[in-house]
């Protein structure tokens, strides 16, 4: 089933935003996030390349995921493909700072960034992304906003030990961005969590 225009629109609109906001980290040069790290260690391990060790990362972690019956939807795809578009592109329009001072200013203004775009994608319940999927797949009973915490951190944890570096921004990801996607599900009133079936979802 075709999302309604109003859920498409928070849809592309999150993901936009989600890209841009995963770019802010990456310019910032201090870290990535936990997923990225775990996809960096196993590319770094095997010699494959970074987007054949994505596809199969989120893809292990999307079938988990509805193993706890969370399905993935349209937007699942939509978030892996128009987040990675918008990654590339503004990647390639901004350089990392020579000072840490900006790089670290670019660091915390990430955060706010990527907590809309996930809370407004998610909100959409068109489907959620293979690290957002893995997250709820356990709330209940654990709560979004710590089992994320715990997905990220898993993430590093396995990157770091196949070779992957994390910095303070691994950190900050593991530990204030489920937090700040809750923050900014709860401003925006919306519901992260996802449909059973996500093509069923009310299309109001």
């Amino acid at each position: 089933m075709i999302p309604s225009p109003r859920r498409t629109a928070m849809l592309l609109v999150g993901c936009v935003v989600l890209g841009t906001g995963v770019a802010m980290l990456l310019t910032a040069d201090l870290g990535s996030d936990g997923y990225s790290t775990l996809v960096n260690g196993i590319a770094l391990q095997t010699g494959m390349a970074f987007w054949i060790a994505n596809l199969i990362v989120g893809a292990v972690l999307v079938a988990l995921a509805m193993l706890r019956k969370v399905y993935p939807g349209i937007g699942t795809v939509v978030q892996v493909v128009l987040v990675g578009v918008v990654v590339d592109v503004a990647l390639g329009l901004v350089e990392t700072p020579d000072d840490l001072v900006w790089r670290a200013v670019l660091l915390a203004a990430a955060f706010p960034v990527l907590a809309v775009g996930i809370a407004l994608y998610l909100g959409s319940h068109t489907g959620a992304g293979p690290a957002e999927a893995a997250a709820l797949a356990w709330d209940p009973p654990v709560a979004f906003r710590w089992s994320y915490s715990v997905v990220q951190g898993g993430g590093a944890i396995g990157g770091y030990l196949l070779g992957a570096t994390v910095g303070v921004g691994t950190l900050a990801v593991i530990f204030l961005l489920g937090p700040a996607v809750d923050v900014a599900a709860r401003i925006m009133r919306v519901d992260l969590h996802q449909a059973t079936d996500p093509t069923t979802a009310d299309a109001a």
